[in-house]
């Protein structure tokens, strides 16, 4: 069976078009108006094995908040509707990443609850133009919006780059973990028999 979602969303502020194939090659192409987070949706892809194609027009003449949040929203739901409903998945996904001089933590349960824990902090208000902060509002629209359990966790770092660019990887590469179908699991990963 195939894990794809497909999702427009239209407010006042902007209008995405997501396409998600989970079981993908990690190809990208994103069209976001924000290089610094196209680049770290194209490694998301990449490291995650999704196919993504995003294509956003929002009202970066105020700032990137809507952009960056609203992605965030439509690829949780494209990310709750592709894996469907869990039978034969892993379910759990964990690891420390390295990137240069900066170690992040991410792990993920796709038990269905919303919860976010975010113990990333930056050395600096900016990357370039992009405001450090848009990090955090991604990540929580996306866990929200995808009901899933994500924890990151910076041991340490000092780089703002690498610390957005590690939360992202490792992120991806938990998520990949956590969506791989375990040959050994039968039906839905819950003693509970739904999740």
């Amino acid at each position: 069976m195939s894990r794809t979602a497909r999702i427009e969303r239209k407010t006042a502020e902007t209008a995405i078009e997501l396409a998600l194939e989970i079981d993908g090659g990690g190809n990208a192409h994103v069209e976001t108006g924000v290089g610094f987070f196209d680049h770290m949706l194209t490694l998301l892809a990449r490291h995650a094995l999704f196919d993504l194609e995003i294509k956003a027009a929002g009202d970066l003449h105020v700032d990137a908040h809507h952009t960056v949040e609203d992605v965030g929203i439509v690829l949780g739901q494209a990310l709750a509707e592709a894996v469907g409903d869990k039978a034969g998945i892993a379910r759990y996904g964990s690891i420390s990443l390295p990137m240069d001089e900066t170690l992040v933590t991410a792990a993920v349960d796709l038990g269905g609850r919303a919860v976010f824990v975010d113990r990333v902090s930056f050395p600096t208000e900016k990357i370039g133009e992009f405001d450090v902060q848009l990090v955090r509002e991604f990540w929580q629209a996306v866990a929200t919006n995808a009901r899933i359990n994500l924890h990151l966790v910076l041991h340490h770092g000092h780089n703002s780059h690498h610390i957005a660019e590690a939360t992202f990887k490792a992120t991806a590469r938990a998520l990949r973990q956590a969506l791989a179908r375990d040959p050994r699991e039968s039906g839905v990963p819950s003693s509970k028999g739904t999740l």
